[in-house]
């Protein structure tokens, strides 16, 4: 049975990996010209995003890979003193298992651990889906498959052409995200550098083996701001009006703009879908049900979402019509939890006001300065998306007796 996936980024190569191991044939499409290196932010990979991790065998060189972040200073817009946290203490209690990585090298070990077994095509993209699974690429020529998977992110190319326009799933959650690559000698090594204001918040950090730092940026805006998604001069240039002002570290890190070899920038929307499988299409990770990216954990779901579609596939013998409503009742409560996350998450760590700035770094202060019980309780009751993935159970799903493939 072949299957053709859509996107190589981290839920394609993670859906190959379990789709291999059941005994499907695979071949995954990527648009870029090669594996992406686009400077991405850091990802978190939460307890059963680690436990799927471990199961692939990944587990060493992911913990190799974490940023290696073990502190944060963190300053409030007008406050005279930083604060200073203990991020291992932080983490330690918030998930029982946790890692953070760069988005780009945990794409670079899922790809390495399937490129022996899948068929990897680069430089080419879907341009219709017949119903019957015949594929038209822009460059191959056309092939049938038995099922299409789209793991091609936010901005799906596949959900386009069997559901339509991504402004009849999306959701604006009211704020903009932007990444930027800095050179090395912005980073401190372990350390990761906050500035909060009202309405925005940037960081920094570096990662042990990147030898270069990120920043990144969140800012909230009460409507959609007006731009074009390839239009890259005008992002740079609203980033920069956001955080006008709110430190001179900041100001230093955006006068790297127009140097930096890589920029990341775009709106964070959730995708709202009653359902995202149509016939023999589905969709996986954040083509189908992102969260926001970088504040619902969009990374982990994504994981758990490629094994579980995976996994039912390989229950119902490759028979979509059992296997593709299976799969969405098994991820429905993980997607409204991992949204309401997000959501909680956004309001948190991007304060609509002085006094929640004030807040956040005060609450910041009191739980790293607590004792590990008081802390522990405190945390499982701000942090809602810890709670979401800590709570999420999966089933297992042995290997299949048979295979699928032809």
């Amino acid at each position: 049975m072949r299957i053709l996936i859509s996107g190589a980024s981290i839920a394609g190569p993670v859906l190959a990996y379990w789709l291999t191991r059941h005994g499907f044939s695979v071949t995954v499409v990527e648009r870029a010209p090669a594996l992406r290196k686009t400077g991405g932010h850091a990802v978190d990979l939460f307890r059963p995003a680690m436990d799927i991790t471990e199961k692939m065998g990944l587990l060493p060189r992911v913990e190799e890979r974490a940023t290696g972040a073990t502190r944060m200073t963190l300053r409030g817009e007008g406050a005279r003193r930083p604060v200073r946290i203990d991020l291992v203490k932080i983490f330690s209690v918030a998930s029982g298992r946790h890692v953070e990585i760069m988005r780009d090298d945990l794409s670079e070990i899922c790809y390495d651990a399937t490129r022996d077994d899948v068929e990897y095509v680069f430089d080419d993209s879907i341009t219709a889906i017949s119903p019957d699974g015949e594929v038209r690429f822009e460059n191959a020529p056309p092939r049938r498959f038995d099922l299409v998977v789209g793991a091609d992110g936010l901005h799906s190319n596949v959900r386009r052409l069997v559901f339509g326009e991504e402004s009849r799933f999306g959701a604006f959650i009211g704020a903009y995200l932007g990444v930027l690559t800095l050179p090395e000698g912005f980073s401190r090594d372990g350390e990761m550098l906050m500035h909060v204001g009202v309405g925005r918040t940037a960081g920094m950090y570096g990662a042990r083996h990147l030898g270069e730092a990120r920043a990144l940026f969140l800012f909230r805006s009460e409507r959609e701001l007006d731009y074009h998604r390839h239009d890259v001069p005008r992002q740079k240039e609203l980033l920069r009006g956001a955080f006008e002002g709110l430190h001179a570290e900041v100001d230093r890190w955006l006068d790297e703009l127009d140097d930096t070899p890589a920029f990341y920038f775009d709106s964070i929307t959730q995708l709202r879908m009653d359902t995202w499988s149509r016939g023999r299409v589905t969709l996986v990770g954040d083509a189908g049900y992102c969260p926001g990216p970088a504040v619902g954990g969009s990374t982990s779901l994504a994981v758990v979402g490629a094994y579980v579609l995976a996994g039912e596939l390989a229950r119902a013998g490759g028979d979509h019509e059992r296997a593709f409503p299976a799969y969405e009742r098994a991820m429905a409560e993980h997607v409204r939890g991992s949204r309401a996350a997000a959501l909680s998450a956004a309001r948190t760590l991007v304060p609509t006001s002085r006094l929640g700035v004030s807040g956040l770094t005060q609450g910041i202060r009191l739980i790293s300065a607590l004792p590990a019980g008081p802390r522990r309780a405190l945390l499982r009751l701000t942090t809602k998306s810890g709670r979401v993935y800590e709570s999420m159970t999966l089933d297992d799903y042995p290997p299949s007796l048979h295979t699928h493939g032809s």
